[in-house]
């Protein structure tokens, strides 16, 4: 009996311990095939350390450098070279907005810039990058429910490329801002450490949050809060008001008459506005139908809804001055405007530079849709309207024009404030990295301690100093009648 309990037991213990194996192998995760677009499972490696990993070969005090290249153009040289391709009779007005200032000219030479910055230290980790992330394109517009959003709102010249050039680039703007602005030289320095302080901290916060709550992080009634910047209360309730009554319905009341067949009509006001003939103005039109189709199919019942009436061309910009702009006034069935900004898409001036950093040439199906595409990929919320087309076979982006648009001069704030401005977009710019690197790998680089804001906060200086005598030059040369000029209106 002993023997035969001994046997009974023996065989429920092989049993139970089968029956254990069984629901262990059910609790497993399931062997799937690895699915193209997502995620591998089991997880390989971690981010985080692959980012710590390369301080070893980029160390963080290696981003204070600034060599020039000795080939490097002159200012006067990139200037005339970026006006090809641009309507010649309004490149004058462009290198007049150019030469106001030095952070004017800043905004205007993001290729030279790239120049620059693909000769600096770079981590190799690529993302969506704006490409012109100056302190002065960032602002406020209007998201489908009628509410503001803050982010950057400029992509004309976005691609794959760096982390380090758009946050390198919005650091030195803030120095030059502030210079402008009347700060002394330790709150210009404190205003491009504090901007790559903000952007480190957002990047770790958003690799530490799941990520569906890092991809729309940052609500905009917590960004003041977030970043610290309390000072700049005042301002943004101001630019708030304002970008409201910023709409379509405002500039057609402005800028538009009545028409002979009871519709409107667009009024020149040379030489931001002005009429075109009627072979471009229905070049424009016509160019609207392929338009609707790239958008999606849930907008097309609203544009056809309204009805086109008429097309002028308005310049636009600093940088943009001499590209082929124009906006369409579309009319509802109670003759309430909305207006639309059609503007040429030419190549990003950062793309002869990515091969010197490191990064591939990208092939561009059409350039309206990478600046769309690149705009999409960057911001938390985009017009709804965001499309692309082509008129007489160049590309062009078509957007909301006056979509309760706002911005901050960033050379106009109180020196107290530009380290909060700083702040602030240095945390917006993180967090539209983050939608297309992973924000794990660039916080392992970054790091907890300030070495990386010290060693930028430098460069940022070095910068604003090789601008300003960039600007001189050019300053010199219109003066001097080697390239023509004419007062920024």
């Amino acid at each position: 009996m002993a023997d035969a309990g001994a046997e009974t037991d023996g065989h429920a213990g092989a049993g139970a311990q089968a029956e254990t194996d069984g629901h262990a192998e059910a609790r497993g995760s399931r062997r799937l095939p690895r699915v193209r677009g997502f995620a591998a499972w089991p997880r390989q490696g971690s981010p985080k350390d692959e980012g710590k990993a390369l301080r070893t070969s980029v160390p963080r005090a290696a981003h204070r450098t600034l060599d020039l290249d000795p080939a490097r153009p002159d200012a006067v040289t990139a200037v005339v070279e970026s006006n090809a391709g641009r309507i010649p009779d309004l490149t004058p007005l462009r290198v007049g907005r150019m030469a106001a200032t030095p952070f004017a000219f800043l905004r205007g030479s993001a290729g030279l810039m790239a120049h620059d910055l693909a000769r600096t230290p770079m981590t190799r980790i690529g993302t969506q990058i704006c490409g012109d992330a100056h302190a002065a394109n960032f602002g406020l517009y209007g998201d489908p429910r009628g509410d503001l959003v803050i982010d950057l709102n400029d992509f004309d010249e976005t691609v794959h490329g760096p982390w380090e050039w758009d946050l390198k680039r919005l650091a030195a703007s803030l120095v030059l801002a502030g210079r402008e602005a009347g700060a002394d030289e330790d709150t210009c320095r404190s205003a491009a450490r504090d901007t790559v302080g903000a952007y480190r901290r957002t990047m770790r916060l958003l690799a530490k949050l799941p990520v569906l709550d890092a991809w729309n992080a940052i609500a905009d009634e917590e960004l003041v809060s977030h970043t610290d910047a309390h000072d700049l209360l005042g301002t943004l309730q101001r630019v708030s008001h304002k970008a409201r009554a910023n709409t379509s319905g405002r500039f057609a009341a402005k800028a538009t008459e009545a028409a002979e067949d009871g519709g409107r009509r667009f009024v020149d006001a040379a030489p931001v506005l002005r009429r075109i003939p009627d072979a471009e103005a229905a070049a424009v039109a016509a160019s609207l139908e392929p338009y609707v189709h790239t958008l999606s199919e849930d907008r097309h019942p609203l544009l056809a809804r309204h009805a086109v009436h008429d097309v002028a061309f308005r310049v636009v910009g600093t940088g943009s001055v001499g590209t082929r702009s124009y906006v369409v006034l579309l009319l509802d069935h109670r003759e309430q405007p909305l207006v639309l900004q059609v503007k040429e898409a030419r190549p990003s001036a950062l793309v002869p530079h990515l091969a010197t950093a490191g990064f591939e040439t990208p092939a561009v199906e059409h350039e309206g849709r990478r600046v769309v595409l690149g705009q999409k990929h960057m911001q938390v919320v985009s017009d709804i309207l965001l499309g692309w087309t082509t008129v007489d076979g160049r590309p062009f982006q078509v957007r909301q024009f006056r979509n309760r648009k706002g911005s901050v001069d960033p050379a106009a704030l109180a020196p107290d404030q530009i380290d909060d401005y700083g702040r602030m977009t240095g945390a917006l710019l993180a967090r539209a990295h983050s939608h297309s690197a992973d924000p794990r790998l660039i916080a392992g680089y970054c790091g907890k301690n300030t070495e990386l804001d010290e060693a930028i906060a430098a460069f940022a200086v070095a910068y604003a100093d090789r601008t300003e005598a960039d600007h001189a030059a050019l300053v010199t040369a219109v003066r001097a009648g080697r390239i023509a000029a004419e007062a920024g209106v």
